[in-house]
């Protein structure tokens, strides 16, 4: 067995140091973009669960990890949650409680190369378990997932066209868990050495025998963005800015143009004066435009987001209901028990309201586009059903002005290039104040990103392709793979568990022996 460090004996420097090295793979993802960090940023995590003293204190240390990774992920929030980002951040962080536990489990003492073995997929795969509950949109969504940070490595970018961010998600974990073994079980070094060649010759395969997406054809679409305009009447004044830039685009032979979420703050039924003016641009650009309408319906109760696409005759009744609200932001979950929320930080005051549906539309010329709004495009779910029902181009319309001057902005521009390899279709990512983006069907960034101190508005030459890649095809396979190991694993573990107790059982115990000191026989 491993000796414990004296130091770590007690039990709140242990979950101090777990906080810290939980929060070290967030160094990987934009603003730092270390990317390579992630590949041996969760090694003091795992070897910290595996010198717990017991497989309760793993899974501890499982949690205070959790923790520490969720905080430093969304540390941008606390301006607004303030004292909430750290509940949010300790329901979150019990995610990782089995996984603490698993890797106690599969190396704590002194593992066999089976055990090795072992822990090379049931780690991932415990890892692949918290991420895929945290998903779901009511806890917040697939933010930060770990395989996201490998947005600008193209080997990766053409892994995620195969098994979607998952894929890298289970093998940036595989790579940390190797990496743990040589480092601290030398009789399971075959096994962690033979792990780090497969995924090697994983990704070699990949990038020579994926298919790539076919290109034929080019559309130009320009993406506005107006820049932070705050204040009294600043929903009037950021759409005057905004029709300021889309006329600089005339005469460039666009196809479509794009604004950013909430660049409509007045529902268009109300106020024809502005549907007017935005057919008079569409006449003047020869383009279609993409707005997003962030206001109270008139045909419907409550506030939707929409994606509204724009003509020369005004709107073309193509629309998008956004159908993934933010927790906090658009919506307080459980509104009865969680409301205080509202009296701490900056959540929603009133509940947006959600569509119930996809929308597919087409702009003119054949080209189809999918919509998204703000975070939904942290859903690969969604970008590949877009993929799936015909869009040629996926499109994003997002706003972080809330947290301008923090790493959310490119973490979240980050993301397009995730949708875009997945599925084979190019992305825009248009922001009111940026980051805005734009990635061809590979992942590869086309252009500059349009960072957080411009105002302007920019045509992008775009790459369409045609074609279906395995993501699209197959979907979540990594997912099913993961907890198809998970229940084996389990599955094999109680049979051993039930096999080790009956030979306890049926082990006989020493004879027992007369006050002569003789055994006793049966019958005296």
């Amino acid at each position: 067995m491993q000796k414990s460090d004296p130091w770590l004996a007690s039990p709140w420097r242990r979950s101090v140091l777990a906080v810290l090295v939980g929060a070290l793979p967030v160094l990987a993802f934009p603003g730092p973009a270390l990317w390579w960090w992630a590949w041996f940023a969760l090694v003091p995590w795992i070897l910290l669960a595996r010198t717990a003293p017991g497989g309760r204190r793993a899974a501890y240390d499982g949690w205070c990890g959790g923790f520490g990774f969720v905080l430093a992920m969304h540390h941008w929030l606390l301006p607004n949650l303030h004292v909430f980002t750290f509940v949010i951040a300790a329901l979150l962080g019990a995610l990782w409680v089995p996984w603490g536990w698993l890797a106690h489990r599969t190396l704590g003492g002194a593992p066999s190369a089976g055990r090795a073995w072992a822990a090379l997929v049931v780690l991932p795969s415990g890892w692949l378990l918290a991420e895929l509950v945290r998903s779901f949109q009511g806890l917040g969504g697939p933010w930060g997932m770990l395989g996201a940070s490998q947005w600008q490595v193209a080997p990766a970018l053409r892994l995620a066209s195969v098994g979607g961010v998952w894929l890298l998600s289970f093998l940036v974990v595989a790579v940390n868990v190797a990496l743990a073994v040589l480092v601290a079980v030398r009789r399971a070094r075959v096994p962690a050495l033979a792990g780090l060649v497969a995924t090697a010759a994983a990704t070699s395969a990949t990038w020579v025998w994926s298919p790539r997406p076919d290109t034929d054809e080019r559309a130009a679409i320009a993406v506005v963005q107006p820049g932070v305009v705050a204040g009294a009447d600043s929903a009037d004044r950021r759409f005057d800015r905004e029709e300021e830039l889309t006329r600089r685009l005339a005469d460039r032979d666009l196809d479509l143009i794009v604004w950013g979420e909430s660049s409509v703050g007045f529902d268009l039924d109300d106020r024809p004066d502005l549907a007017g003016r935005l057919a008079a641009l569409s006449r003047e650009t020869g383009a279609d435009i993409l707005v997003n309408v962030d206001a109270r319906r008139s045909d419907k109760p409550g506030i939707y987001k929409s994606s509204v696409l724009v003509g020369p005759e005004g709107p073309t009744g193509d629309r998008y209901d956004k159908m993934r609200l933010v927790p906090f932001g658009e919506y307080v979950p459980f509104r009865s028990l969680l409301g205080w929320a509202t009296s701490v930080g900056k959540a929603a005051g009133e509940d947006r309201r959600r569509g119930t549906e996809q929308v597919v539309m087409d702009v003119g010329d054949g080209l189809r586009i999918g919509p998204m709004v703000c975070f939904e495009s942290a859903f690969p779910d969604m970008s590949r059903s877009l993929a799936a029902d015909g869009a040629e181009v996926l499109v994003a319309q997002s706003s972080t002005s809330t947290f301008q001057h923090t790493w959310a902005p490119e973490q979240h521009a980050s993301l397009a290039a995730l949708r875009a390899a997945e599925t084979g279709r190019p992305m825009v990512h248009a922001t009111l104040t940026g980051v805005s983006a734009v990635y061809d069907a590979n992942g590869a960034r086309l252009g500059s990103w349009l960072g957080t101190g411009a105002s302007t508005s920019r045509v992008y030459e775009i790459p369409l392709t045609h074609g279906t890649t395995p993501y699209v095809r197959y979907g979540d396979w990594t997912v099913y793979a993961a907890l198809v190991t998970l229940a084996a694993w389990g599955a094999a573990e109680g049979v051993r568990v039930v096999r080790l107790r009956r030979g306890r059982r049926a082990r006989p115990g020493p004879p027992a022996r007369t006050a002569h000191g003789s055994p006793a026989r049966p019958g005296h």
